[in-house]
């Protein structure tokens, strides 16, 4: 193929994201960021390497030896974790299977891509914060203020509904159903739709923003004090803030890094903790699969210390004499003498 034929990075580039991410796979804002994030690195890397601008690399600049080097760049230059290095490998990826449907002159190419591997990395606990917590975390807003309404309504309603920060700022007016059964409409992933039910005390607090002088009563529930949207930024600066007050009289909060994510995993394990069947949580949350619902179980070791005494009880190896066995002065000279 001569270099005239040859199609177009930038183009590519945009189809990726305009044509497949958006239109075909339907793919979150989250999603979306994340692709932008970690091709915009590869991109600024490759300059790098090349010694040429980003608006001259081509497509022969894609290929597996430089995402193998990109990848160790981001362990070894910028510090980042396996994990993270996987997911920037996964965006890869996907932008190189998009390339190979494009572009079958370079397919060897795109393939070797395709298959780098994944590294192995250990799994990290699922961060959550107990109820106690929770309550410390929710008493910090200023209730007197319109901001601290605003703030309570949103910790309240993260928490209630395990929502995505995405969903739960894309949440208007006609989403909510205030009066009984308090219940609001979420938008997730791929365009799916759930509903969740909602406390008395969450449909009160954003009844009360609702009421706000300034509320138009259309555009997102949850805005700035000058009427924008809050941003996902915001909205962890301010639950960093509360989370800095709780941690005054809630010492286990204290260097902990809450964000609106924790309290989505908040939700779930507060679910399992109640006794709540683990298929009602996927559809709860929103999760495509019980696999992902199934992390939370693992993590709280309070349900597993409480599996393993109901599992004791039915052993009947529970001894009858509830005092704790002491051996007596003569074994333990006996054992000495050994």
């Amino acid at each position: 193929m001569s270099a005239r034929q040859k199609p177009s990075l930038l183009g590519l580039v945009e189809t990726y994201f305009q044509g497949h991410l958006r239109r075909v796979r339907g793919a979150s804002q989250h999603t979306l960021r994340a692709y932008r994030d970690g091709l915009r690195l590869y991109f600024l890397f490759l300059a790098e390497h090349t010694g040429r601008s980003i608006a001259k690399l081509t497509i022969d600049d894609v290929r597996a030896d430089t995402v193998l080097a990109f990848l160790d760049h981001l362990e070894s230059r910028r510090g980042n974790s396996a994990a993270t290095r996987n997911c920037r490998l996964a965006g890869l990826r996907t932008f190189a299977a998009h390339l190979l449907r494009h572009d079958l002159a370079h397919a060897d190419q795109y393939r070797r891509i395709l298959s780098i591997p994944s590294k192995k990395s250990r799994s990290r606990g699922v961060t959550y914060l107990e109820p106690e917590e929770v309550q410390s975390l929710l008493a910090q807003p200023d209730r007197t203020s319109k901001r601290g309404r605003r703030d309570l309504a949103l910790l309240l309603f993260l928490y209630n509904t395990g929502a995505r920060i995405s969903e739960a700022l894309g949440v208007q007016p006609n989403d909510l159903y205030l009066q009984r059964p308090r219940q609001v409409r979420l938008r997730g992933k791929g365009n799916t739709e759930r509903i969740c039910p909602l406390w008395p005390e969450t449909a009160a607090a954003l009844q009360a923003v609702l009421r706000e002088p300034a509320n138009s009563g259309t555009g997102p529930i949850f805005q700035t004090l000058r009427g924008a949207t809050l941003s996902r930024d915001a909205v962890a600066h301010l639950i960093g803030k509360y989370v800095r007050g709780a941690a005054l009289t809630m010492p286990s909060l204290q260097r902990r890094r809450v964000t609106p994510h924790v309290l989505r995993h908040s939700c779930a394990v507060g679910l399992l903790q109640s006794g709540v069947d683990v298929t009602v949580i996927r559809d709860y949350l929103g999760h495509a699969s019980v696999a992902t619902t199934n992390r939370y179980i693992t993590t709280n070791m309070e349900m597993k210390r409480k599996v393993l005494d109901a599992f004791w009880r039915r052993s009947g190896l529970q001894p009858n004499s509830k005092r704790p066995w002491r051996p007596s002065p003569k074994l333990l000279a006996f054992l000495e003498s050994l």
